[in-house]
């Protein structure tokens, strides 16, 4: 029993890294329940991890007499559920969407990097007008810039 109880605490650590991303897809529709369960977990995960790894402890105390092997598995353990919990801290979408670092401009007569067919963004402000190629704001999903004196940003 203790043994089961080990690893449902490691699979509890493991479902709160795993969850969120499985869950959040920003190429892909996404439902009301699906955001308030990754959400959810965003937020309580660190509570959940710390009590997991509390009560995984205090399994382990008793697993830890024996054979080598134990301890070895015992310590795996421990060491899997404290780096599951720290890798869940980590956003990978910050690492995936880097905001374009310095948009550079061009007139329409001299882009060739944008099709006739292909859809853009619009702003206009003032006498100024700037568009953003949807296909480039896919992949940064960002653009700080400057229209008309008016600071904005850009996103899709």
């Amino acid at each position: 029993m203790r043994w089961l109880s080990l690893f449902l605490l490691v699979a509890l650590t493991l479902a709160v890294l795993a969850a969120p991303v499985l869950i959040l897809h920003p190429f892909k529709e996404e439902t009301l329940r699906g955001l308030t369960i990754a959400y959810s977990l965003k937020r309580w995960g660190l509570l959940i991890d710390l009590v997991a790894i509390a009560a995984a402890i205090a399994v382990a105390m008793r697993l830890w007499a024996g054979r080598w092997w134990r301890k070895a598995i015992v310590s795996f353990a421990m060491l899997v559920m404290i780096a599951a919990s720290a890798l869940a801290r980590f956003n990978h979408f910050e690492k995936m969407f880097r905001p374009l670092p310095q948009p550079k401009y061009a007139a329409m007569n001299d882009v060739n990097f944008v099709d006739a067919d292909d859809m853009v963004m619009t702003v206009a402000h003032g006498a100024e007008a700037a568009a953003y190629p949807i296909r480039q704001l896919a992949y940064h999903h960002i653009v700080q810039d400057v229209v008309g004196g008016l600071p904005l940003v850009v996103t899709y």
